[in-house]
C-alpha cells in the first residue's frame, strides 16, 4: 500500500508556515498522547488550541467546545478522536478555513480526507505531527 500522505516537502512547509493550531480532543490528563503533544507544539513555539467540550483548560489554555468556537484563525487542526468521529471534523475544518487537517497515528479515514481535500486543504493521516516536526528539523 503507498503512502496516501503527501510529500515531506509539502509538510514540512505547512509546519513551518502554520501559526495557530487547534487540537481536537486535547486531554488535561498528563497520560494522554494528546497532552504530550499539546505540550510539545506550545513548546516549538505555535500558539495551540485545545478543542474538547469536556475539558475547561489545557495546560493553562482555556477550552473550545468546537472548532467554529475558537476566535482566532487557525491554520492547522490536529486531530486525536477516532477515525469514525473523523467526517464531521474535516467539514468543520473546512468551514473556519484551516489549510491543513493532521490526522493522528492511528487514524485514518477516507471520508474525511475527501472532505478536506476537496476544500483544498492538505491532509495527513495516521501520521504523529512531533514526530514529523522533530523529523524534519523545524
Amino acid at each position: 500500500m503507498t503512502d496516501p500522505n503527501p510529500p515531506l516537502d509539502i509538510i514540512e512547509k505547512h509546519l513551518r508556515t502554520a501559526r495557530n493550531i487547534a487540537v481536537v480532543g486535547a486531554s488535561s490528563k498528563p497520560h494522554r498522547p494528546s497532552n504530550e503533544i499539546f505540550r510539545y507544539l506550545l513548546d516549538a513555539g505555535y500558539r495551540v488550541f485545545p478543542v474538547n467540550p469536556n475539558e475547561a483548560e489545557v495546560h493553562g489554555y482555556a477550552a473550545y467546545p468546537t472548532l467554529e468556537s475558537i476566535p482566532e484563525p487557525i491554520d492547522l487542526v490536529d486531530v486525536f478522536r477516532r477515525s469514525d468521529q473523523t467526517p464531521p471534523i474535516a467539514s468543520n475544518a473546512a468551514a473556519i478555513g484551516a489549510r491543513m487537517l493532521w490526522l493522528q497515528r492511528g487514524v485514518r479515514n477516507e471520508q474525511a480526507a475527501r472532505i478536506a481535500q476537496d476544500a483544498g486543504l492538505t491532509v495527513v493521516m495516521d501520521r504523529c505531527i512531533a514526530v514529523a516536526h522533530s523529523q524534519l528539523g523545524i
